[in-house]
């Protein structure tokens, strides 16, 4: 493993608002971190502000914005792979801090799995993905295999997560991807437990979150040499994908559940509710581009025609007062139609991949707006307020909401900046930088990994006057490069060091676009020439 890159993560792109979100992110994500001795080895992670016990789900969503600073990215991964059941299903977390207090007083270590959760497994695996693609350790990952195939075939066969008819994963009637179900007022508080009267049904986001983990593990087993492995779980996730598309969407976005169990909610009508995991469907895969579009625009809409403060909301129509037990879950609060950074940044990442890249970068700027007092909040009520105290169902959390900052820095940095490892340590990068959408002409990104130092830097200049983008690169990597050009414009040419290299004119909806491939091995000059689109 040689680096290739030690230049660390900056960003200086002449637009103040948009610089200040990388060392801001940093910070959040320093607030967000739980060290733990457990049974002798040193464990740390990522956790979210309200508690400090590791979840899963926050760590492995978390590590998309750590990885550029965090050394040590392989403990936490370990150490649910170490707790993993002869089963194959995973814990949820672990802490040894007490978390009901006064009442808890002992700090002995706990680990939980909230049973109603489903998307457990599939966040494993993207944590075992993100550490190998940041320390580029092909014997860890390898070793990971048989942990994160066991967790599949938990998933793809116990009855609590399998519907052998739809051949989908299941879950019991949560809101979207959070841990506590409706049960019709047959538990005084809010529930997590599976019994025989829950109600059963396909949730999107899972479907796209395992769709994502297959993919993931197919590439882990490719670069491991398993051609055959990896091309089987293609395949499965293939026909998985078409299997989840055809049940969940609805023909503007991903309708929040199927059920399998009849249930009927007065007031609730499940067909017209957009929730949470909508843009993450996007970005994982899922959603096909034309399904791509209609759920951003649905964002879009029902932001306007409801006047949010952003268009970032967690569900719409809500869910009335209570029902599930809790009463600050009323409608415009937490995952019940608050506003979500997480959701904001999922969609800026979503907008800016397909053709809407002036409204995902609307959406960075709106989250630096929100944050200029250094605090982020897990959720916003749909005017702006911030969550309190006596408003919030967890009043410890602190003002560094990790989830939501990640999901915009993702935004940021392989959205708008456009630097994606496309298998490990940056050897084979996509770069599509789209500073045009944001009117930047002079920008300088580098972007590296704290755990190995591999990166890769560039320098993006554009000159209207002479119509050229000049990119100065500096990596070691496969370059498959898809640049935004101005609006109204066509590329002439590509050249690289002063060669000229094939390319394609690309749209993307109205979008036009500069491909070509090329290898990088320390620097190189490229100086992409354009003109207008004739008429």
């Amino acid at each position: 493993m040689r680096p290739s890159h030690t230049g660390g993560t900056t960003l200086r792109s002449g637009n103040p608002s948009l610089d200040a979100l990388v060392p801001r992110v940093r910070d959040f994500l320093s607030r967000d971190v739980s060290s733990y001795v457990m049974f002798g080895r040193s464990v740390r992670g990522y956790r979210s502000p309200d508690t400090p016990a590791i979840w899963i789900r926050d760590h492995s969503d978390m590590l998309r914005g750590a990885k550029y600073w965090e050394r040590d990215m392989k403990s936490a991964v370990d150490h649910f792979a170490e707790m993993q059941s002869e089963a194959g299903w995973l814990f949820d977390y672990f802490t040894m801090t007490p978390e009901k207090v006064p009442c808890e007083k002992e700090n002995w270590a706990k680990y939980v799995r909230v049973p109603v959760e489903a998307d457990v497994e599939y966040r494993f695996i993207k944590a075992v993905y993100l550490a190998w693609q940041a320390t580029g350790d092909d014997r860890w990952m390898k070793g990971m295999i048989p942990r994160m195939e066991k967790a599949l075939r938990y998933v793809m066969t116990d009855p609590w997560r399998w519907d052998r008819k739809l051949r989908l994963v299941k879950r019991a009637y949560t809101i979207d991807t959070w841990d506590f179900d409706y049960t019709a007022g047959r538990y005084p508080w809010l529930n997590f437990r599976v019994d025989d009267e829950t109600y059963w049904g396909i949730m999107h986001g899972d479907s796209s979150g395992y769709y994502e983990a297959f993919m993931n593990l197919a590439a882990m087993h490719a670069h491991a040499h398993g051609r055959a492995a990896s091309l089987r779980w293609r395949r499965f996730a293939a026909a998985f994908r078409a299997r989840a598309n055809r049940a969940s969407f609805n023909g503007r976005f991903y309708r929040h559940r199927v059920p399998i169990t009849p249930v009927e909610i007065p007031g609730v009508d499940p067909e017209s509710q957009l929730t949470i995991s909508n843009p993450m469907d996007i970005n994982r895969g899922l959603a096909a581009h034309p399904m791509a579009l209609s759920i951003i625009e649905e964002y879009r809409r029902r932001g306007a025609a409801n006047g949010f403060a952003a268009d970032w909301v967690s569900v719409d129509p809500p869910f009335p007062a209570g029902i599930f037990g809790e009463p600050k879950l009323v409608p415009g609060s937490y995952c019940n139609g608050g506003l979500m950074p997480l959701v904001g940044g999922e969609l800026a990442r979503a907008a800016l991949e397909h053709g809407r890249e002036a409204y995902g970068v609307a959406q960075l700027l709106r989250y630096e707006e929100l944050t200029r007092g250094n605090e982020t909040y897990l959720w916003y009520f749909p005017d702006g307020r911030p969550s309190s105290i006596e408003t919030s169902t967890s009043p410890d959390a602190s003002p560094s909401d990790g989830w939501g900052s990640s999901a915009m820095l993702f935004a940021l940095l392989e959205g708008l900046g456009g630097v994606v490892d496309a298998s490990s340590l940056y050897r084979d990068v996509r770069l599509s930088p789209r500073w045009a959408a944001a009117e930047c002409d002079d920008v300088s990104l580098s972007v590296s990994y704290a755990a190995s130092g591999a990166g890769i830097g560039y320098r993006y200049t554009h000159d209207a006057a002479k119509k050229t983008i000049v990119l100065g690169i500096h990596a070691r990597a496969a370059i498959d490069m898809h640049l935004l050009l101005p609006d109204a414009a066509r590329v002439l040419t590509v050249r690289v060091n002063g060669k000229t290299v094939r390319h394609m004119d690309v749209s993307v909806e109205q979008s036009s676009y500069a491909d070509a491939r090329f290898p990088v091995r320390g620097n190189a000059e490229v100086v992409v020439h354009y003109d207008e689109k004739r008429k």
